[in-house]
């Protein structure tokens, strides 16, 4: 592994935790769970922007912003030799990636709060 490929992973690793760590205490504050499933009916979280949605759209962003400055690259003829091509061509992989499960996941579970809250009464 080249430099960039090392230092898009550390890049990688410390937003990741930085995530998890604002993620892991907004769920125990807000998602209701009983025994063991998450109950949609008293869980308000899914049905509203929150702090986490702010994050994947920063962190959406952020992939454009790698992707853009991967084709200049590219198209200036750099090479995946590069240290920089490497660095920018990991980095969109994974958040590119990330928002994409994110925003699937999101979707789901706004989907199942609504059908648990409002069932089948909006036709």
């Amino acid at each position: 592994m080249d430099t960039g490929w090392i230092v898009s992973l550390i890049v990688a690793g410390v937003l990741v935790v930085l995530i998890l760590a604002i993620v892991f205490p907004m769920e125990r504050k807000h998602v209701v769970r009983e025994n063991g499933k998450i109950n949609y009916k008293k869980t308000k979280i899914f049905l509203r922007w929150n702090v986490f949605d702010t994050l994947t759209l920063c962190l959406a962003i952020y992939s454009i912003i790698c992707i853009q400055i991967l084709n200049v690259l590219v198209t200036n003829g750099k090479t995946v030799e590069n240290v920089y091509v490497q660095f920018f061509t990991n980095q969109s992989q994974v958040w590119t990636l990330i928002s994409i499960m994110y925003l699937i996941t999101r979707v789901t579970n706004t989907l199942k709060a609504i059908k648990e809250r409002w069932g089948d009464e909006i036709d």
